[in-house]
């Protein structure tokens, strides 16, 4: 399982790295970058398994519930501005930079919060 729980892991920075990578390119002339709806959908599924595989794995970190329910309600949240954004032909600057602060912020809560 540890394995498994890594190999997530990893999948998981892939996803949330395409979409702070697509966005942040692009918020000079705003638009979403082809791939930021795959990114966000990667990260929120992987995500979840993640918190499945570490809750029946031995030797895995300790979940804390709090951290993991507030970063799951921020990428449902950047999920639906993803959404929103690849439906529009011309996303305005401040949808796009409002996925790019809050996957920062999601980033931010992972790795300080202890």
């Amino acid at each position: 399982m540890t394995v498994v729980y890594y190999l997530l892991l990893f999948l998981h920075f892939v996803g949330w790295a395409i979409v702070l990578g697509g966005t942040v390119t692009n918020l000079r002339t705003p638009r979403l970058a082809p791939g930021v709806l795959h990114g966000v959908l990667t990260a929120l599924v992987t995500g979840v398994l993640m918190t499945g595989v570490a809750e029946m794995g031995d030797g895995l970190p300790d979940l804390n519930y709090m951290k993991i329910g507030i970063k799951l309600v921020v990428a449902v949240v950047i999920t639906a501005l993803v959404v929103v954004a690849s439906r529009k032909k011309d996303p305005s600057r401040a949808l796009i930079g409002s996925i790019a602060a809050l996957t920062t912020l999601n980033i931010a809560i992972a790795a300080l919060w202890r």
